[in-house]
């Protein structure tokens, strides 16, 4: 099951389901009231209770005519929020190829605020002070249980979906701060995540996703998962030593080859553009470049 969510009639953003290519049902409907039973409209509360247990129940009633809508009406979020995002850094060989790297012998492992994601259609912002401002195509696993040191073959059964995501890094501050990710993988508005979050049976085999990414229609990232160096268990195994994983919380899995550094001419963000992620089988993530405000202002 695909989930989404979007602002609804109120303003406030409430869940969806998407039904085929161009229709959501909006849960926040009083029609489905009783099928909620009292749980809000909110799909950070279905990942909470169990994001299975709520696509089974959604899957087996029938969805009510009156809370059907056009997908075209309404204005997609962010499918959730996230507490933080973990990410994985060096994680595709192509990549590492493409830079004349070794592979890790472990993995690399960083924090972003979840505080730093946007939606589908909000601008990213790049700040005037932080020089080379570089997207990143990626897979993204949402956590549905708290994992703690959990083992790699437990590792799986704490995953609630997928979700495409833009994992966009101030690289001038990185190489700045000697390699260290804090600064540059926490600039405001820069995790573009969406548009929409696909439950597991919706992609039998994580490991061998196409993903690609354009700039104003020029290709610039074209990958698949089956390159990474260090799987989903092995992330989530390695992550969850580090720091505890709850409900929300989001694993970035990495970037294949075709980073903005490694083309001619380089290709950093900048304010007009558009940005276009795909990862097969989760739609088309699409945001505006903006000018942002200073990162030191």
């Amino acid at each position: 099951m695909r989930f989404v969510t979007f602002r609804g009639r109120d303003g406030r953003p409430v869940a969806g389901v998407l039904l085929g290519v161009d229709r959501v049902a909006d849960l926040s409907h009083p029609a489905c009231a009783s099928l909620l039973g009292g749980t809000p409209a909110s799909v950070d509360a279905f990942v909470e209770q169990g994001l299975q247990a709520w696509a089974q129940r959604l899957g087996e009633a029938p969805l009510p005519e009156a809370a059907i809508r056009p997908l075209a009406e309404v204005t997609l979020l962010a499918p959730l929020k996230p507490g933080k995002i973990v990410g994985a850094a060096f994680n595709f060989s192509d990549a590492l190829a493409e830079r004349g790297m070794a592979a890790p012998a472990a993995p690399v492992l960083f924090v972003r605020a979840g505080s730093t994601v946007v939606g589908p259609g909000e601008p990213i912002r790049v700040p005037p002070d932080a020089g080379n401002v570089g997207y990143e195509a990626e897979l993204a696993v949402v956590i549905g249980r708290r994992a703690l040191s959990v083992s790699r073959a437990d590792a799986m059964r704490h995953v609630a979906g997928y979700v495409a995501h833009n994992d966009v890094s101030g690289s001038s501050f990185v190489k700045e701060d000697g390699g260290n990710f804090v600064r540059g993988k926490n600039l405001r508005a820069s995790a573009p995540l969406g548009p929409w979050l696909a439950t597991p049976d919706e992609l039998p085999d994580p490991h061998a996703l196409r993903i690609r990414l354009e700039i104003d229609g020029r290709p610039l990232q074209d990958g698949t998962t089956a390159n990474l160096v260090f799987d989903i268990p092995a992330l989530i195994e390695a992550a969850s030593r580090w720091v505890p994983l709850e409900p929300g919380d989001v694993i970035a899995t990495g970037t294949p080859a075709g980073v903005a550094a490694t083309h001619r001419p380089e290709a950093w963000l900048r304010p007009g553009a558009t940005v276009t992620v795909e990862v097969e089988g989760l739609g088309r993530l699409v945001n505006p470049v903006a000018a942002g405000e200073p990162f030191h202002g």
